[in-house]
């Protein structure tokens, strides 16, 4: 190939490149005609949050739209519905990392201002999308609500979940404070999953398994929980509730699982009270779910 031949070529190449990624003037087209209706005012709500669902590529095609935008999620006179629509549409022009860093500063600033708006859908949606972040000012505010009361920005239950997503030292204070103090069933279980990464909390979880007075969901976190913190510790529960004859089928199931996966299969095979004990409910009164989990821990171990 000649050195002229070669040129054209890699030029050609160079222009295609570039074409690919140049936006379509069509499309172009369509990014700006969703802009101009999502953000006007004059059309109905139907037709704002449809075009809201359209505009994510041209959030950050200008600072203008990025800023339309985000004026419609301020604006506490616009309709909710718009505002959540404008909120899920930064939302996922987030997830295009490199071309939203320029925008997230703005982005992050207006999410912290509406975290605290009067709405509490509006609220708990920029909570929520400031948590996954895990975002330290989010995390103040749902610490400060758990403390106090009259500052919270969201129910207890919903604080804690936020709060687990980047569950620390804190946060396992607040849900050690809801735990002794539970302002709903809802929020103590929130509670517990908060804690259940949180090691010095085995102890509390071996009790709650064992109390057969305990919500029996209660008693299911806590098996997870403790499965996770003290595998070893829950596997030697597991096979006292199997041999107790009083035990609930759930729960007895939940320890015929961890037994099976996790259990030393040579000396599950040789235990005879304990396969005496699964064999028991494997035909009893329990449910027909947990007797083929029975059976099928059975079959697993020659019986």
């Amino acid at each position: 190939m000649t050195k002229k031949k070669k040129a054209a070529k890699t030029s050609k190449a160079a222009k295609s490149s570039k074409s690919a990624r140049k936006p379509k003037r069509g499309a172009v087209r369509t990014n700006l005609a969703a802009m101009a209706v999502a953000t006007n005012e004059r059309n109905t709500v139907k037709e704002r949050v449809a075009a809201l669902a359209e505009a994510p590529l041209a959030v950050c095609e200008s600072d203008k739209h990025l800023q339309a935008v985000l004026d419609v999620l301020r604006n506490k006179e616009e309709p909710v519905e718009v505002r959540l629509a404008a909120m899920d549409t930064l939302a996922t022009a987030a997830f295009s990392v490199i071309k939203f860093e320029s925008c997230r500063t703005d982005y992050v600033a207006t999410l912290r201002e509406v975290a605290q708006d009067p709405n509490q859908e509006i609220r708990q949606s920029a909570l929520d999308l400031l948590a996954g972040q895990k975002d330290g000012f989010a995390q103040k505010l749902l610490l400060e609500g758990l403390k106090d009361p009259e500052k919270a920005l969201v129910p207890p239950e919903k604080a804690l979940q936020l709060l687990s997503y980047d569950a620390h030292a804190e946060s396992y204070a607040a849900a050690r404070d809801i735990i002794a103090k539970p302002p709903s069933e809802d929020a103590r279980r929130e509670a517990l999953r908060v804690l259940s990464a949180d090691a010095s909390s085995a102890p509390m979880f071996e009790k709650l398994l064992r109390d057969k007075d305990e919500l029996r969901e209660v008693r299911q976190i806590s098996a997870s929980a403790l499965h996770a913190l003290k595998p070893e510790k829950f596997q030697e529960h597991a096979k006292e509730m199997l041999l107790d004859k009083s035990e609930y089928a759930d729960i007895q199931a939940t320890s015929l699982t961890a037994l099976s996966q996790f259990g030393d299969d040579a000396a599950i095979a040789k235990d005879k009270p304990l396969l005496k004990s699964v064999d028991r409910l494997s035909v009893g009164k329990a449910p027909a779910k947990y007797k083929q989990s029975a059976r099928r821990f059975l079959s697993k171990y020659g019986r």
